[in-house]
């Protein structure tokens, strides 16, 4: 005789089960037991503590009602599975994401140390990147760490890129500079949005790190260390002058922040496409695929509040490329520390 079978939906999928019924197990807790680990668990010296405390202590007293298993199986059928102290709940907080579809809306910035010919010692370069174009908007050299100095740079930057009234959010990691009281008004009196990542987070503040990488492995980079600030001011000038204008940047296709920044990339690439489709018109034997995508998204994105793997260029970031997302991967282990920071 074939048994009957039950049609259920588990996890969005039909599943058929056996509908004949079962013999309860032997072990099963009678109702009356069910009832007594219930009112154990409800005792006033029991009603702030988890089943893992209450079954020790009524060991102690010689009693064994049910193992803790039990207790917590108990207390989820009766629905009183959850905090028993006088603690808050845990609140689910939403994660706060900034786009950018244009230059001068997101900025980004960070300080990192210039070794010196004095051991011990340090110059400190402030920067501050624009995230959609990639450009260094604003740039100072200083012997020294403070919000005084960081809150003059902004203003700095927004007077040279013209940015009087309109809307500016600047994304830092939780460092002492970034949160200083100097700081913070000058944010406020320039109308600018403060945006914090998660601390304790080694990639909280992922372009930033990219750009000091890339300044401290490519070839201008000095051989010596910096004998003078003015050595180390002159030599960041030169960096930002060939960074924004002539460095192909391979997270925005290939087009320096400039001119991103100015707004000629979409005609470079499409001049570019063209070249490809010409190339592959004249030797089309060459070509098994279509030619190489140089399409580029106008939506960044930053989230300094994802756990885990930087969220720079991949999943929910910039132009949905993996490039900065692999600079990052080849600097961790490198013994040569890129981005060393005073402790806070």
């Amino acid at each position: 005789m074939s048994a009957d079978f039950v049609k259920e939906q588990v996890g969005g999928r039909m599943r058929a089960r056996s509908g004949t019924a079962r013999a309860a197990p032997s072990n099963k807790l009678s109702e009356a037991e069910r009832e007594r680990v219930l009112a154990i668990a409800n005792e006033p010296a029991h009603a702030s503590l988890a089943p893992h405390q209450i079954v020790p202590r009524l060991a102690d007293q010689g009693v064994y009602v049910a193992s803790e298993s039990t207790f917590y199986r108990v207390l989820k059928a009766a629905n009183q599975q959850h905090g028993r102290g006088r603690a808050r709940r845990p609140s689910r907080r939403v994660v706060t994401t900034h786009r950018a579809d244009g230059p001068n809306q997101l900025w980004c910035w960070d300080i990192t140390w210039l070794p010196t010919t004095v051991k011990g010692q340090f110059y400190y370069w402030y920067m501050m990147k624009d995230i959609h174009s990639r450009k260094l908007v604003a740039n100072e050299v200083h012997a020294s760490e403070t919000s005084e100095h960081a809150a003059r740079l902004l203003v700095n930057g927004c007077l040279r890129e013209g940015l009087a009234g309109r809307p500016l959010v600047l994304h830092s990691d939780n460092g002492a500079a970034m949160k200083g009281s100097t700081m913070l008004a000058s944010m406020q009196n320039l109308g600018v949005m403060p945006s914090f990542s998660r601390p304790r987070v080694s990639n909280d503040n992922a372009y930033a790190e990219t750009l000091f990488r890339t300044a401290k492995y490519c070839p201008l980079w000095p051989q010596k260390p910096f004998e003078t600030l003015a050595e180390a001011r002159a030599w960041v000038q030169r960096f930002v002058q060939w960074y924004n204008e002539e460095h192909r940047h391979n997270g925005i296709r290939y087009v320096t922040p400039a001119q991103r920044h100015r707004g000629e990339a979409p005609e470079l690439l499409r001049h570019r496409i063209a070249v490809y489709e010409a190339a592959r018109k004249r030797k089309p034997q060459r070509w098994s695929r279509k030619t190489r995508n140089w399409s580029l998204s106008d939506v960044g994105v930053v989230k300094p509040g994802t756990r885990g793997r930087s969220r720079t260029e991949t999943k929910g970031c910039v132009n949905g490329s993996r490039d900065n997302y692999l600079e990052n991967r080849r600097t961790r282990g490198n013994p040569r520390k890129q981005t060393r920071k005073s402790p806070n």
